[in-house]
């Protein structure tokens, strides 16, 4: 059962990522939390791309955006500057966090299935309250769309 509720606490929580230990608990401000699956490929190149590039509305609206994989801090680092990425990654190989957060969920690929990153996207307010969750995001259009629920706290 899910942790997540629109409303409440959501759940705490610490991981390594590109500039250290980051805590959900020091945040200032709205935080937009968005896991995707893995570094370098091209849905999730390109949702970064999307949150990087309203990063300044973002900030100026007073949130910050985290995105959160499985992938290492090293795999984090290179990705972060190839792509020029003016927020923060966070590892979570052991996936502790996103089985927290629920979006652990079951996949298809090829016929294949498989449990991996559901691309999941939510919105703390400065309180740490749930105050929105995306499941199953498609990227085009998804960052507008956060910044408008961020715009509305």
């Amino acid at each position: 059962m899910s942790k997540i509720a629109i409303g409440k606490k959501a759940p705490a929580f610490a991981l390594d990522g590109t500039a250290g230990k980051w805590r959900l608990a020091d945040a200032a401000g709205p935080v937009v939390l968005y896991f995707y699956p893995r570094d370098n490929t091209p849905g999730c190149t390109q949702e970064g791309v999307a949150f990087g590039s309203l990063h300044a509305q973002f900030k100026k609206a007073g949130a910050s955006i985290v995105g959160i994989s499985p992938d290492t801090v090293a795999s984090h680092e290179k990705f972060k500057q190839k792509m020029g990425f003016p927020f923060e990654l966070l590892s979570d190989p052991d996936q502790a966090v996103c089985k927290l957060y629920d979006v652990i969920q079951e996949k298809s690929m090829y016929g294949k299935k498989y449990m991996g990153v559901e691309r999941s996207t939510f919105l703390v307010d400065a309180k740490g309250v749930m105050r929105h969750a995306w499941r199953k995001v498609r990227v085009n259009g998804h960052a507008e769309a956060v910044l408008e629920a961020v715009k509305s706290l």
